[in-house]
């Protein structure tokens, strides 16, 4: 008999983040494994594409959104709904780790707001659902160290990265999309951080505010590559042991990290 198919979880995903920093290329690399050295700057674009994590299928809806100041008026309108945001930043650039404060203060913010309506949502006596979810649950947040292939240019540190990251309550990874590095494994995160955000919701109110707060305990690391269920084709990068991001040494290249 065959088995009923499985409807995809919707999560939505805004990529925020100062202009020339590789959102577009983060994207393209998990939705078509392309990647170009042409920049082309962005207004706002949108992609979908499914994965299946956990032996669960997700269909991520993906907003890659404008990173040059003149474009900032019009972000909050329409890009604060989102069930998580992956901030992002370029490595070789100090001002794009500090252009992250704006995304970050609006995404506060509108994490506040869904709090309010939770609370409000409680002393009506609804309950958490499928329809709600979105007003109601803080938005996960993840930052990611783009263009960490470029060592010799790198100006901002993996530990400066990370504790920027642990101060907002955000998680936290360097990427490569030229390399193909940790970015199948950045969105699975992303996933797994947003159905913990969920639980913990439908767990309680002191629960959600606990992880609203950014005080969740680590994820269960990812699965081994004999363990991954979806990998995008010719996927490179580091393998995941324990919480660590490591791989193979070039010219000291690649050192121990911990994915937070």
């Amino acid at each position: 008999m065959t088995a009923p198919t499985q409807t995809p979880v919707p999560i939505s995903i805004t990529i925020c983040g100062d202009g020339g920093c590789g959102k577009s290329s983060i994207t393209l690399r998990l939705v078509r494994s392309q990647w170009t050295s042409d920049y082309d700057p962005t207004i706002e674009d949108s992609y979908s594409v499914t994965r299946r994590i956990d032996g669960v299928t997700y269909h991520l809806s993906l907003t890659d959104t404008a990173g040059q100041e003149e474009y900032r008026g019009m972000w909050a309108s329409s890009n604060l709904g989102a069930d998580a945001f992956l901030l992002v930043y370029d490595i070789t650039s100090k001002d794009s780790l500090d252009a992250l404060q704006h995304f970050n203060e609006l995404i506060d913010m509108e994490a506040e707001t869904r709090l309010d309506n939770a609370d409000r949502a409680r002393r009506a006596g609804l309950r958490s659902g499928h329809d709600t979810r979105s007003r109601t649950i803080p938005p996960v947040k993840l930052v990611a160290g783009n263009k960490c292939d470029l060592q010799e240019s790198r100006q901002v540190p993996a530990a400066q990265g990370l504790e920027w990251a642990r101060k907002r309550g955000c998680g936290f990874m360097e990427t490569s999309a030229r390399l193909e590095v940790n970015i199948e494994e950045t969105f699975a995160l992303v996933v797994r951080r947003v159905v913990e955000a969920r639980r913990l919701a439908d767990t309680g109110p002191d629960a959600a505010e606990f992880n609203a707060r950014g005080m969740t305990k680590p994820l269960t690391p990812l699965p081994t590559d004999s363990d991954t269920e979806k990998r995008a084709v010719g996927v490179r990068g580091p393998n995941l042991q324990g919480d660590r991001v490591g791989g193979k040494k070039d010219n000291g290249f690649w050192k121990s990290l911990r994915c937070w």
